[in-house]
Parts: structure tokens; sequence; C-alpha cells
């Protein structure tokens, strides 16, 4: 059984960081491309950030590009998003996604998180 499981949502001020995990098992880690993304209260779940297998390869949002860190640890099959200077519209449940081979935009992925809260206040 596939579970992804994120850890590090909370409430931080404008300007602050903080730093999200997700913990994969159940699944040949290394060969999945791993993503960010996020969902706001009244809108759609939108892409924040993925990984490549390997771990050398990132691709950002515009929104997050400068601001936000996408990591990933394959030995303790493990990614991370280190966000910074957040901003109010940050605010939005963080779902951890997984999708098998190179690309995570190209198609559906095939695991997703139960999302962790992430509250920005002005």
């Amino acid at each position: 059984q596939v579970q992804l499981v994120e850890s590090g949502g909370g409430l931080v001020q404008a300007g602050g960081s903080l730093r999200l995990s997700c913990a994969a098992s159940g699944l040949t880690f290394s060969s999945y491309t791993m993503g960010w993304f996020r969902q706001a209260p009244g809108k759609e779940r939108v892409f924040l950030a993925a990984i490549r297998r390997s771990g050398g390869n990132t691709d950002y949002a515009d929104s997050v590009k400068g601001r936000f860190i996408m990591s990933r640890d394959n030995a303790k099959t493990t990614v991370y998003l280190q966000m910074t200077s957040l901003k109010p519209e940050d605010t939005a449940v963080y779902y951890c996604a997984a999708r098998y081979g190179a690309s995570m935009t190209s198609g559906r992925p095939n695991y997703w998180g139960q999302g962790t809260q992430v509250t920005v206040s002005s």
C-alpha cells in the first residue's frame, strides 16, 4: 500500500519560513517523480514544484520560483519543500504527489498525500 505522509505545516507570519516533508512508503521511490501542489479554499489544486527521480532537476511554478526549494532524499524516501518569504496568498493545503516516470505535469499523479495546512498571517 502506497502512502505519502506530509508534515511540517502550520501557522507562520508573512515573511517567515516553513519546511514541509513528505515521507513515502510502499513504492519504488527512485522510480517516481515527486511533486508538491496546493489548494486554497474555493480554488483548484495547482502545481508548485517537481523533482525528477535522481533529484538533479527541479521545476517550479512562477508563483513560487525563487522562494521555494524542493529536494529529495532517495535513501530516506522523503521529499522536502523549503518555503521562504511566505505571503498570505500562500495559505493553502499543501499536497505531496508521486508520478511514475520522468514528468509530473504530463499527466495526473499516481498517488497523493492527505495534505498539510499552511496558514500565513499578515
